[in-house]
């Protein structure tokens, strides 16, 4: 018999959930008293009135790093007083953040817990997270996030049963008495693959992507989780599932600091797959986050796809996924800074396309109204509707699914694409840990410029090249689903030729602030659409460090990472 505590506390005033849940350096959980069982008590206060508990199911997991466990118990001691019913975990406290949506979605169970954060650095120095996922599956919307955080700036006390311990290794149902209360408290330990896998069966040809990846002219992949989450979907699926070899995945066991290393997948942080693609030795490259719901794909002698071209394609070959077949297109979406790719299969197509702020929630409210069937983010996020998150390992099915129908190169599908629908030059400068004050200063200062009457016709000159503003604002977005307004998500100057150069203070830090400058050019002059992108953007990227005096202004003298 468990017995019931309740804990005495005093409110932080910092729990506000950024795009992807609360999240902060490892530190602040560790050392501040009570910061995460505020955090998570709001959570559970949120998610259920406590007559409705008893009945309720919470899926937990989390991406394995430092600090995960320790706080998986914390969520089964809080669960069980707060009068949860039943917790499903993933094995070792091990899910995906794609795992966890589907799971959700599968069990109807009213949300999820997943520590994660994301992309950003593991280990005692590095940041940890706690992000709140609701009964369809995806990301908390504003609504509820900002009812957690009103809940975290006035709690005072939570629940928990200090003794409950959960043996998170063996797979199968716990069950534990608690005091006062009628019913057992349940805990059950799943595969943390299965749910996941048994999904995609469901949705590509597995026979084909068989074929591919393990026939006698069998398409040689390198795959790298980055000793993130994804290690154990990626040997289950694509080695021991499709047939691939085992030494075509790499850096596959989760570690709590991820070797050391940057789970972020781009060409900074990727650096040793760029380099062994750069050999010739494999076909196709692929990496993804901490996570698992981030990807980035590379083609023969490291061939970069970017994400924002990666959606477009996959769009205009969406129906060799079965799953596209059966379900129809019913839209296509994008983040406002992803590159405008998607827009021109969109047209093409004759199919609905959305732009959207930056955060997956945005797609899930398009997707659970049946308004969308594909979306994805500059950020290297691609996914789908059969969650509502987006899925690194989905887009490389996705990606291996136009290879075996095409019978193409990655290169090759790019450049046709390119030829086709003409091509979008993308780059983004992300200049990370900023000071945040300074940060601030900078964004309303280009923002005062941006929205004087004056500054519409505005004409740069660099390189010989004339660029004329035809619009700046704050990017507002009406939500189509539920007319609810998002303000202040990213300052935009569009110019008469369609150009467009975005800046954007960043929700994924956990320190500092993030500023990111995206730019975008659309070039169909054949002459030109193979050309490199730091050199078709250059006079644009000159416009916009000149205009945001970024590096004068924050101490920089270049980006921490180009995409």
């Amino acid at each position: 018999m468990s017995r019931i505590l309740t804990v005495k506390t005093s409110a932080f005033d910092d729990q506000k959930a950024g795009t992807s849940g609360l999240r902060k350096r490892v530190s602040v959980f560790e050392t501040k008293a009570n910061y995460a069982e505020n955090f998570i008590q709001s959570i559970l206060t949120a998610a259920a009135d406590p007559a409705q508990r008893q009945d309720a199911v919470l899926v937990v997991g989390g991406d394995g790093r430092y600090y995960n466990k320790q706080i998986i118990q914390i969520i089964i001691q809080m669960s069980a007083a707060n009068g949860i019913g039943r917790l499903v975990i993933g094995q070792n406290g091990i899910l995906s953040t794609p795992a966890v949506s589907c799971i959700i979605r599968k069990i109807k169970a009213i949300g999820g817990i997943i520590l994660t954060a994301s992309h950003n650095p593991g280990g005692p120095d590095g940041d940890f997270g706690i992000k709140y996922n609701i009964c369809s599956g995806g990301p908390a919307p504003e609504a509820v996030t900002e009812k957690i955080f009103q809940l975290s700036k006035t709690i005072e006390e939570y629940a928990i049963c200090p003794d409950l311990k959960v043996d998170l290794s063996t797979i199968g149902k716990q069950q534990f008495d608690l005091e006062n209360k009628f019913k057992p408290f349940s805990v059950e330990i799943v595969d943390s693959v299965e749910a996941y896998v048994n999904m995609l069966r469901n949705i590509f040809d597995f026979n084909a992507l068989k074929e591919l990846l393990s026939g006698s002219e069998h398409l040689k992949i390198r795959l790298d989780a980055m000793h993130g989450v994804m290690g154990p979907y990626v040997k289950k699926i694509l080695c021991e599932e499709l047939g691939s070899p085992a030494n075509s995945a790499v850096n596959c066991t989760p570690l709590e600091d991820f070797g050391g290393h940057h789970p972020d997948p781009n060409l900074t942080y990727a650096a040793d797959l760029v380099e062994t693609m750069e050999t010739g030795d494999y076909d196709f490259g692929a990496a993804f986050d901490g996570d698992g719901d981030r990807n980035m794909i590379l083609g023969k002698h490291g061939f970069f796809v970017n994400p924002s071209d990666s959606v477009a394609v996959i769009a205009a070959n969406i129906f060799t996924i079965p799953y596209f077949q059966q379900t129809g297109v019913r839209g296509f979406a994008r983040s406002m800074p992803t590159s405008g790719a998607l827009d021109r299969v969109a047209k093409a197509t004759k199919i609905a396309l959305y732009e959207t702020p930056t955060g997956w929630k945005f797609f899930g409210n398009l997707m659970d109204a049946n308004k969308l069937s594909l979306c994805g983010e500059e950020s290297f996020g691609t996914g789908s509707d059969h969650i509502r998150e987006k899925d690194g390992l989905w887009a490389v099915l996705a990606w291996l699914s136009i290879i075996a129908k095409r019978k193409q190169s990655v290169e090759v599908i790019m450049q046709e694409h390119w030829q086709k629908y003409g091509r979008n030059f993308f780059t983004r400068y992300d200049y990370e840990e900023v000071d945040g004050a300074a940060a601030t200063k900078l964004m309303k200062n280009m923002e005062t410029v941006m929205t004087d009457r004056a500054f519409i016709g505005h004409k740069f000159t660099v390189c010989n090249e004339e660029y004329f503003v035809e619009k700046a604002d704050n990017f507002e977005y009406c939500d189509p689903v539920d007319g609810s307004i998002s303000r202040n998500q990213g300052l935009r100057i569009i110019f008469t030729d369609g150009s467009r150069i975005i800046f954007r203070l960043s929700g994924t830090g956990s320190a500092g602030a993030t500023i990111r400058i995206y730019i975008d050019s659309y070039y169909k002059d054949a002459s030109k659409i193979f050309k490199d992108a730091q050199t078709m953007l250059s006079p644009l990227i000159k416009i916009a460090l000149k205009f945001s005096q970024i590096h004068e202004k924050t101490g920089r003298t270049r980006p921490t990472v180009i995409t």
